[in-house]
This record gives structure tokens, C-alpha cells and sequence, in this order.
């Protein structure tokens, strides 16, 4: 028996790569069930490296990478382990001695495998050691037979038991000798890397007599009721000793796949294939083929061969992994809810291997990425900015498939800062901007006038206008200094917006449009000057015709000055407008010879806002000092 001592010269053989990561234990150990095992573990590390905070390790179950989440068998910070390991284990080395020496009580056959050592001295220097122990547990001893029984030749049978555990030292004892001519016994323990193994071996010249006959060898524990047999059947020749099949392997939905399955026995064995208790096929010969067709996730799973040649049966089992991608997503149905609710959207689905699950918003990732077949996303107090298209995507190695809902939030109209009042040429203009759903209407009220406006009332220019969810009212009050019968103004505007969720009623500022005066103070001077133009050149045209043609001029500026001609050709103010502009941007004015050529109806000057000589200079103006400059 052996004890952690004997791990101290081992420090010697590793001291040249000191300074490296490297780790010790046996590749190969077992252990019987219900018994326990010790696995001898060594640890290196860089020598730059010190521990931040102590020295952690960990011991995994399958597989090296925490990625993946392999079964942790032990560590060191917490108690939280693999259920299957749950008070089993206990780590009886020091990791401050560089020891990772680890104890497994109670092991049944589902702990078999490969153990991984994972060490953590803080901060980066986290590493896990690709050198693995491969736990065997067995259920019955071994028992070493050769490959052919000669009769009449010396036969040696021995039984193995693993001696791994501490606390329990194993016997060993051959059953149903007594017919056997002079047997012999002898037992041996040996000590190989650690791993301890007791041996018992029978010694004896068989006959053709002894054909078909048994022999078992039983491993036991005193002082505990841990006992295990192991039967096999003599035979002139051998009886099965190994079943071979297929490495576990992965296959696509819709493929096919044969699992292959060979025993070593003499006679012949019957083969069978069970996939779980069920039983595909047999036969009677040396092996042994499944066949599977146009594979389905429902065949996935373990497999296994069992020979049986009536001497003695093994049985050797793979898995199949069938892959496919991953199924449509089953998700919410489209849902229309009102701003401030608290949605809870789902999304599942299969695959193999498993889907990571991304919800998406028009196009945009939100919440977290989740690697199940099952993704919750919580949206807390929705806004109108979640008003939209959800999409669940699932994706693996094979495929991915997606579905998608939508998602209409109502709420009440909120007014936009675009709202206001300004003052443009023709007038005023007012603008009432609001969003909502459903789209809010809009309508304003002049409460100096006693007038609402909206789509029914057309005494005023009215115009709406919807996008989305935004809608847009607009009216032009076509004099900006309107007075109401109480001296008032007209320009005193409210705007009311309102839906099924709320009506919200503000009064809209006036807003001077710099832009506008501007171009009424350039106008105004532009105005002054095309009248002195035409002044000069009608007195030029004037002046020219009276040479040629005695005095056309004068016939020119009676006309200009003729009130009835000027009545009559102010109906066609709106051609001229055209030449002016409807923008305010006067247009060249031509020479007075090409507009009586073109038969010039009139020339008509209306000043607006501005003060007559009529006017008393104590009376107030309108507020606005400009003058305007008309074709007519």
C-alpha cells in the first residue's frame, strides 16, 4: 500500500521543467464500485508566476474546456459540484506543495472516465492541464485468460483487483477449483506509477474433461460486504474475450450509418444489437452490421453489441449523436399594448447540437445571446421607441431558422417642438406638430375669434397631414394684423391634439422669421428703386417717340394715369404675378419700349403697411415698418 510520501521523489524527475506548466498522474487507474480511489496528481507552474491570493484548483469530469461546462468533480473555492459528485470527493494534497492529490468515495460505473486538473493562481494565470487520468470502475474483477485453452498444456488464470483505495485493502479467492487437479495459487501485488493493482493467479493443466466447466474468482473487502465475482467458462479453445464496435460517432439527420460489431470468441458467439433494451438485430456468426436509414433525432443515443457464445457474454456500447439544425422558433404572437407595460416574450426550439437563441429588433441585437433551447426577454415598461419587428433567431453549426412578431404600442399624443406660429409674407402661418398611436387629430382654436378650426371649417386655410404616427395640422391667417371686433389679434392661436389616450390643448408662440423681414427691409428698398426706373424710363421712351412720332409718349402716361384704364387692367394681376414671383423674389422689370410693344395694360404701385399723408402722425401703425411692392 502506498501513501502520499511517495509523491516526493517524483519533485526531482520534474525539477528541469520547473518552469513550465506541467502535470503527473497516472493515465490509466481503476477502482471496483462502491469502493473509493485516490488519484495521484503532481502541478508545475512558471517560476515567474506568484500565486495572487492563494493557490485554487479545480478537477473536471469528460472534458478540459470550462467553456463547455464539463461536470466539476471538485473546487476548492465552493462546495458546489456535479450532483453526481456531491460529498464524494475530497482533495487530499496541498496546493501550496504543488499536490492535487484527489479522493472519490462511493464511485459508481457512471464515473468512469477522464479527470482534468485545472489549477488558479489569480488574476490570468489560470491554466488547465491537457494530461488526463482515465478512470476504469468495474463491477466485477478481471480475469487474465489466454487466447487459446490447450488441453494438457499448463493453463495460468489470474484475477485482477485495483488496490487504489486507502481506506480498503482487497482479498481475492478463485471459485469452484475443487475439481481441478492440483491447482496452484499465487498472489502478487504490483505498483506502477502509482496505481496499485492485487493479483491472484490460478495455475493448473487443464483436461478435455474440464471443457465447459466454470471458474470464478470473487474480490472481496473484510470488514464490509463489498464483494464482487467474475464466472468464465472453460473451453478447449477460448471463450469471448473482447466485443469491438464503432467509436461513438455523429451523423446528420437524413444520413445513413452502419455500426459495426466484431467478437473474438470460439465457437462463433450470437450477436445482437440493442438500442436500450430493445434488440435490432441478431445473428450467429463472428460479426455483426447495423444498418440505419434516413436517420431521425429520435435515434439518437447509446448502442450496444453484446456476444454471447454460451461461455461467456461481453457487450460493448457507442453512442450516436444525431445532428440537425435547428427547428422553426415558437414564439409570441404579434401583441399591440399600451406604453408602460411589462412584456415577457419566449422563444423556443431544438437542435443538436443545442441552438444559441439572439433576439433581434428591427434588425438590432437586444438583450443577451442564450445558449438553450429556451430564450425569455423582458422588456420592462415599454416606450414608443419599442414599437417594432422581434425576431428570434436560432443558430448552430447546421442551420438557423427564425420567427418573428411585432409589437404596436399605443400612447397618448405628445406635441412636437416643431409647434409654433410664424410670421410670413402672406400672413401668419401655424404649424401643430404631435405624435401618437393612434395618430392623433389636430385642431386649432382662435378663443379671440371664438373659432375653431379644423377639416370642416374652411374659412381659413386649412392643412393636415399624417406619417406614421405623426400628424400635422397647419392654418394661415391671411393678414398678420387681423383685428377682432375687441381690438385683439388674430394671431392669439391654440392648438389641441388628442386620441383615444389623451387630448393635451397649448398655445402656440409667434415666431419672427428672420428671413422674412429681411427680405422686407431688401423689398423695400428694391421698390424705391424700380420706380425711380420706370419713372426714368417712361420719360426716356417718351422723349425718344415724340422725336419719330410726334408724342406716343403721352399717350403712354394717359394711359398710365387714366383710373379707368387702371380698373380695367387689374383683373389680369394674376399673369403679372407670374413675372413677379409668388416667393416675394421680384423679377427684372423690362424696358418700358418692349411693355408697350407687348401692349402694357398697367403699371400699379400699392403700398402696404406703410403710412399715407392722409394718415394723422399720431395714429399707430400695424408693427411692421415696410413697404410692399405689388404687380397687380
Amino acid at each position: 500500500m502506498w501513501g502520499l510520501e511517495t509523491l516526493l521523489p517524483l519533485l526531482l524527475i520534474i525539477k528541469d521543467v520547473s518552469c513550465q506548466w506541467n502535470l503527473w498522474v497516472p493515465r490509466d487507474i481503476t477502482a471496483m464500485t462502491n469502493s473509493c480511489v485516490v488519484i495521484p496528481c503532481t502541478f508545475m507552474y512558471p517560476a515567474g508566476i506568484r500565486p495572487y491570493r492563494g493557490i485554487h484548483g479545480i478537477w473536471y469530469f469528460g472534458q478540459p474546456y470550462p467553456q463547455l461546462f464539463p461536470p466539476v468533480v471538485f473546487k476548492t473555492r465552493t462546495d458546489v459540484v456535479h450532483e453526481s459528485y456531491k460529498g464524494r470527493t475530497k482533495l487530499l494534497g496541498d496546493l501550496h506543495q504543488r499536490n492535487c492529490t484527489l479522493l472519490i468515495n462511493n464511485i459508481g460505473t457512471e464515473h468512469s472516465g477522464k479527470y482534468y486538473f485545472r489549477a488558479d493562481l489569480g488574476g490570468a494565470n489560470i491554466y488547465t492541464y491537457p494530461d488526463y487520468s482515465e478512470l476504469k470502475v468495474l463491477d466485477q474483477p478481471n480475469i487474465d485468460v489466454p487466447e487459446e485453452i490447450v488441453s494438457d498444456e499448463s493453463l495460468d488464470l489470474t484475477c485482477y483487483a485495483p488496490d487504489n483505495c486507502p481506506d480498503m485493502a482487497p482479498e481475492i479467492q478463485w471459485m469452484y477449483t475443487d475439481y481441478l487437479p492440483d491447482p496452484e495459487f499465487s498472489s502478487e501485488f504490483l505498483d506502477e506509477s502509482n496505481t496499485a493493482v492485487l493479483s491472484n493467479t490460478l495455475t493448473f493443466t487443464p483436461r478435455p474433461m474440464h471443457n465447459g466447466q466454470l471458474l470464478g474468482c470473487r474480490v472481496y473487502y473484510p470488514n464490509t460486504t463489498l464483494v464482487y465475482e467474475r464466472l468464465i467458462s472453460l473451453d478447449v479453445k477460448y471463450a469471448p474475450r473482447s466485443v469491438w464496435v464503432n467509436a461513438s460517432s455523429e451523423v446528420m439527420e437524413g444520413s445513413s450509418v452502419t455500426l459495426h460489431c466484431e467478437v473474438d470468441s470460439n465457437p462463433p458467439p450470437r450477436i445482437s444489437w440493442l438500442f436500450g433494451e430493445q434488440e435490432l438485430l441478431w445473428d450467429t456468426a463472428s460479426n455483426a452490421s447495423l444498418s440505419l436509414d434516413d436517420v431521425t433525432p429520435a435515434q439518437e443515443g447509446l448502442y450496444t453489441c453484446v456476444g454471447d457464445n454460451g461461455y461467456g457474454a461481453m457487450n460493448t456500447s457507442l453512442y450516436l449523436a444525431v445532428k440537425y439544425p435547428p427547428r422553426e422558433p415558437v414564439v409570441n404572437g404579434s401583441l399591440t399594448v399600451l406604453e408602460g407595460s411589462t412584456l415577457a416574450l419566449h422563444c423556443s426550439t431544438q437542435g443538436s447540437p443545442a441552438p444559441t437563441l439572439t433576439w433581434l429588433k428591427d434588425g438590432e441585437l437586444v438583450g443577451t445571446i442564450t445558449a438553450d433551447e429556451l430564450s425569455v426577454l423582458d422588456i420592462a415598461e415599454i416606450t414608443p421607441q419599442g414599437d417594432g419587428q422581434y425576431r428570434c433567431l436560432a443558430e448552430n453549426e447546421h442551420g438557423r431558422a427564425s420567427s418573428s412578431l411585432n409589437i404596436t404600442v399605443e400612447y397618448a399624443p405628445v406635441l412636437l417642438e416643431e409647434s409654433k406660429c410664424t410670421v410670413v409674407r402672406e400672413g401668419v402661418q401655424c404649424v401643430c406638430m404631435a405624435s401618437g398611436n393612434p395618430e392623433p387629430t389636430v385642431e386649432f382654436y382662435l378663443p379671440d375669434l371664438n373659432i375653431t378650426i379644423n377639416q370642416t371649417d374652411n374659412r381659413y386655410n386649412y392643412y393636415t397631414h399624417t406619417d406614421g404616427h405623426t400628424s400635422t395640422g397647419m392654418i394661415k391667417l391671411r393678414e398678420k394684423g387681423e383685428r377682432t371686433g375687441n381690438g385683439g389679434s388674430a394671431v392669439n392661436v391654440h392648438c389641441s391634439i388628442s386620441n383615444a389616450y389623451g387630448t393635451e390643448s397649448v398655445q402656440l408662440e409667434l415666431q419672427q422669421e428672420k428671413k422674412y423681414m429681411m427680405a422686407v427691409i431688401v423689398g423695400t428698398i428694391g421698390g424705391v428703386a424700380v420706380i425711380a426706373f420706370i419713372i426714368a424710363a417712361v420719360r426716356y421712351v417718351g422723349h425718344n417717340n415724340k422725336k419719330e412720332n410726334g408724342n406716343p409718349g403721352q399717350d403712354l402716361v394717359s394711359k398710365l394715369e387714366n383710373p379707368l384704364y387702371y380698373s380695367a387692367v387689374k383683373k389680369d394681376k394674376q399673369n403679372l404675378r407670374k413675372k413677379v414671383g409668388e416667393d416675394g423674389d421680384y423679377a427684372p422689370v423690362g424696358s418700358v419700349a418692349n411693355l408697350e410693344r407687348q401692349e402694357l395694360n398697367y403699371a400699379a404701385l400699392e403700398f402696404i403697411g406703410a403710412r399715407s399723408r392722409e394718415e394723422p402722425s399720431g395714429r399707430e401703425d400695424d408693427g411692421f415698418n415696410y413697404m410692399e411692392i405689388k404687380a397687380k
